[in-house]
């Protein structure tokens, strides 16, 4: 379910709440982490990161007019999942700048090659950067935003416990995690349909 200005506090009462609020919101996102090998982690998002995401937004641009948060929340409600899908941040991390630049050019691609599974039924691979290209003709971004698609008797093996391993599928860069169950069981939540 998409979040309104009715979800979203004002500046001030932001202000007072933001350290209790914030303890809360990295906790919750402990259990919505995956690292996929030294490089890459995934970040699943929901209706909580992202009230998140655009409150920090609205605090540090000192945004309260209508239009101004009205276009956070369009811009962010896109990443929230509807039910039958997850949706992550990709992150590809490398601390040396040069090391990452090599990199970026090395796995162009790589954000249609990472999949999740469920159980013993074929892997589901990511759709990404729905909203616009993040790659050109020499590299790719060390962001991208992604969509997994569940079908119903996925959704359903979640639900009864069903193993969630997630992983990439790249010429130049694989890797293959079983997901902890509580990280599991968080993400099962998010899936409502």
């Amino acid at each position: 379910m998409p979040l309104t200005r009715d979800d979203l506090y004002s500046l001030e009462d932001y202000a007072q709440i933001r350290g209790d609020f914030r303890v809360r919101v990295m906790a919750h996102k402990k259990t919505r982490q995956v690292p996929l090998g030294e490089h890459v982690t995934l970040y699943f998002e929901d209706r909580l990161t992202m009230q998140y995401q655009i409150q920090e937004m609205l605090r540090a641009e000192r945004i309260f007019e209508p239009a101004g948060i009205q276009d956070e929340l369009d811009a962010y409600n896109p990443l929230i999942p509807d039910g039958s899908n997850w949706k992550a941040t990709s992150m590809i991390e490398y601390t040396d700048v040069d090391e990452r630049r090599a990199a970026l050019t090395r796995l162009r691609g790589i954000e249609d090659r990472v999949w999740v599974r469920v159980g013993d039924q074929e892997a589901v691979f990511a759709i990404a950067d729905e909203d616009l290209p993040r790659e050109d003709d020499t590299k790719t971004s060390s962001v991208h935003f992604l969509r997994f698609q569940l079908a119903p008797a996925m959704i359903a093996a979640l639900r009864q416990g069903a193993d969630l391993a997630m992983g990439i599928d790249h010429p130049n860069y694989r890797a293959q995690v079983q997901v902890p169950d509580m990280v599991r069981d968080s993400l099962a939540r998010d899936l409502t349909v």
